[in-house]
């Protein structure tokens, strides 16, 4: 399990690495890519909830070290994401790539709008920043739908790499 976890963990690191290349470059037009729902969608699909919960967390500690939140803010909505995707994730094909992206579309959008409401202060005018969030918002969809499956087979393939069968794991589970 902790090979599992430290694997997800680096695969989320090279996810996070590349998403602040992209802001870097997108900062020209003050635009900013945020793809929190990325970091918890494989996980929550395809592992069991202790392990996908442990990993989740870990990556949102990793959003959180580069981030003007308090520590362990981003770490506890992919948390309860990874809470709610494990639950709904029987009435989903969860090895189908599209039902993957489309989850993480979802888990992005609430977990983009979570964040928004805790950061945006009553007292600064409200709409816009608002509008700005909503900007950002729209990129980071089309930019999530984009290469969410390249990371997904980034984790599939670190994943069987490193000696882990998902469809051996998941027939143990289900007995």
């Amino acid at each position: 399990m902790k090979r599992r976890v430290l694997i997800l963990a680096a695969a989320s690191l090279l996810l996070a690495w590349v998403l602040g290349q992209l802001n870097h470059y997108l900062a020209l037009w003050q635009i900013h890519v945020w793809c929190g729902g990325l970091f918890v969608t494989f996980v929550a699909l395809r592992l069991g909830y202790r392990m996908g919960a442990v990993t989740s967390f870990i990556a949102g500690l990793l959003l959180d070290a580069g981030a003007p939140v308090a520590f362990g803010t981003q770490g506890f909505l992919l948390l309860a994401a990874h809470a709610v995707i494990f639950t709904i994730r029987a009435r989903a094909p969860r090895e189908e790539t599209i039902i993957g992206v489309v989850i993480a579309l979802f888990a992005n959008l609430g977990l983009f709008l979570a964040l928004s409401f805790l950061r945006i202060d009553s007292l600064v005018n409200p709409a816009p920043a608002w509008m700005r969030v909503f900007a950002d918002l729209l990129v980071s969809q089309l930019v999530l739908a984009l290469i969410a499956p390249w990371f997904f087979a980034v984790q599939t393939r670190l994943l069987e790499a490193t000696g882990a069968n998902l469809r051996r794991d998941f027939s143990r589970r289900l007995t």
